[in-house]
């Protein structure tokens, strides 16, 4: 097992992966900015490191800081969390180039899917559903008009080098289109420096729906089933729950089997996520009734995602010491060929933001108390006292629980919501104790259009 892990973020996940390190006995390193010194993550640490300026790029996706601090403690292997270097393939080659153990896919795994264009088509080729759309990148305009021509109106406008719901827009005829394409490109070459746009059919009511795998030291690709992440604002994620209320059993089985040949494909090693959309199916000749659903390859994450707790809930197990165990070439604590899931887990985003509009709402943290109970956690990256500032992401925290039955989730939910108490900084506590009163969700049939109609 890896004797000494930098971990390469921040907040609530730096926490999280520290946790884990710490009861493996593994010396655990953080790296902070400026704005950061005082949270939890840093002080929990066994030895932790400035690394620079609040800016995030002087300090967390600052490469050659976080290799020199990696050197001057000695550590053994970086673990990227999710978000800043989590997928950059670079970054992965240099770690690995610098004699250092990179908690992850490979270099050019995370590569091969950080192109929408180029994983859609990798993904068609293994087998893997995709939706209607575009093969190469829409050099200009006149042939992204002549793309969505072929595709079908509507079509979502989409960065290649995008992810995570950035650089993205919905055109419904060649009006919108012109005006979209060329407000995506501006996107993408400022945020990714890379304008190259992919254009896919446009589903109006959809569910988003994503497998989590984990490729084995030994080689093999496991599917650890799916989570449901249609509540959504802006094309974000607040709510994630295990497994879907949506997913049959037949679908499941296709779902996972697709997810697996997903990560083969790309000789998959460590954690990640298939995103998928789930598309209600028209009835066709054989009788094929609106309530049957069909599948899209949407993207493949190739990191740890924010959502991982409700899987870890429902599988029993704990993604980190995997991810730490598959990168030491150990095999996992769990046998691949007998997993089992049990009951169901929701996962709530606490965030930094007002709870009607969404906008950010940094400031002091004057009170900060956690729920407790059975079934109830808490992944929090601040406490009473601490300054949320505005460099990052506005997730404070996130309270997951878990049930023998969704009914029971649900109801834990609520309590749990209602216990916890956060004066300061605005937060969506509120939403989510209206989501949750929400006969849609309760009933378990909404889809990424939920929190457009609670507004």
């Amino acid at each position: 097992m890896i004797e000494s892990l930098l971990v390469a973020n921040r907040g609530e996940i730096a926490r999280r992966i520290i946790r884990t390190a710490k009861r493996l006995g593994i010396r655990a390193i953080a790296v902070h900015s400026e704005a950061d010194a005082d949270l939890p993550f840093v002080t929990e640490a066994d030895e932790a490191v400035l690394i620079g300026p609040p800016n995030p790029a002087l300090s967390y996706r600052n490469t050659e800081a976080i290799l020199a601090a990696a050197k001057s403690t000695g550590a053994q292997a970086i673990h990227p969390g999710y978000g800043f270097l989590s997928e950059n393939a670079e970054f992965a080659r240099t770690v690995e180039a610098s004699g250092l153990i990179w908690v992850g896919p490979d270099a050019d795994a995370i590569a091969a899917m950080g192109d929408k264009i180029n994983a859609r088509n990798l993904m068609a080729a293994a087998g893997v559903p995709v939706a209607p759309g575009t093969t190469e990148p829409a050099a200009d305009l006149a042939a992204a008009v002549t793309a969505a021509a072929d595709v079908g109106y509507p079509v979502m406008v989409k960065a290649a080098a995008g992810g995570g719901g950035m650089g993205m827009g919905v055109a419904v005829d060649e009006a919108a289109l012109r005006t979209e394409y060329d407000k995506v490109r501006a996107f993408a070459e400022r945020m990714f420096g890379d304008g190259s746009v992919l254009l896919e059919r446009y589903f109006p009511r959809v569910r988003h729906v994503e497998v989590q795998i984990l490729g084995l030291a030994d080689g093999r690709v496991v599917a650890l089933g799916e989570r449901e992440c249609s509540v959504q604002r802006r094309n974000q994620k607040l709510v994630e729950e295990s497994p879907s209320p949506a997913v049959s059993p037949e679908l499941r089985s296709r779902l996972l089997a697709a997810a697996v040949r997903a990560g083969e494909a790309v000789g998959y090693r460590n954690a990640g996520t298939v995103e998928c959309l789930l598309v209600p199916r028209q009835r066709d000749s054989e009788g094929d009734g609106p309530g049957s659903e069909d599948f899209f390859f949407l993207e493949m994450n190739t990191r740890l995602q924010v959502e991982h707790p409700v899987t870890e809930y429902v599988y029993g197990i704990d993604l980190v010491e995997e991810q730490l165990r598959v990168a030491s070439g150990l095999a996992p604590t769990f046998d691949p060929d007998a997993l089992t899931p049990r009951g169901h887990a929701i996962e709530m985003r606490i965030n930094a933001e007002d709870p009607k509009r969404f906008l950010p709402g940094p400031g002091v943290i004057r009170t900060w108390v956690e729920p407790t109970g059975e079934g109830v956690r808490v992944d929090s990256g601040y406490t009473e006292g601490n300054t949320v500032t505005p460099f990052y992401d506005s997730l404070l925290a996130k309270l997951i629980v878990s049930g023998d039955t969704r009914e029971q989730a649900i109801q834990r939910a609520e309590a749990a919501v209602a216990a916890f108490q956060i004066e300061g900084p605005k937060n969506n506590v509120p939403f989510h104790a209206e989501l949750l009163d929400n006969e849609e969700f309760r009933s378990g049939a909404y889809d990424t259009g939920i929190v457009s109609r609670m507004r």
